[in-house]
């Protein structure tokens, strides 16, 4: 079973990461204090459901993804790989990505099949 205390940090924590924002950062678009922050992202604090909208929204997530549980290891290499053949195909043009996007979608799969 998962303690909804650390799902709600971990969450928020990522959230922060994915957006490269600092606790201060992310507490004053919350519009609560850093310290209060910290108290809830180590798990000594739980916010009042005005506070939760409150980070949501400044995390750009809807308040029920704050809960939700961590995507898994394939799922997370997957979205990455999306990510970088976007990047690479912005990058190279069509006809070079095309042969670099095979690669990378090589590379993650053998990765994968290790973690398996």
């Amino acid at each position: 079973m998962t303690n909804i205390r650390r799902l709600l940090a971990y969450n928020i924590r990522e959230g922060r990461r994915r957006l490269s924002l600092s606790q201060a950062k992310l507490a004053e678009k919350s519009d609560i204090s850093t310290q209060y922050l910290a108290m809830i992202e180590i798990e000594r604090k739980f916010p009042s459901p005005e506070v939760l909208e409150k980070l949501a929204f400044a995390l750009g997530m809807d308040t029920p993804e704050l809960f939700s549980m961590p995507p898994s290891l394939e799922l997370s290499a997957k979205r990455l790989q999306n990510e970088i053949l976007i990047d690479i195909e912005k990058s190279l043009g069509e006809t070079l990505a095309l042969a670099a996007k095979k690669a990378v979608t090589g590379i993650v799969d053998r990765h994968l099949e290790k973690t398996q």
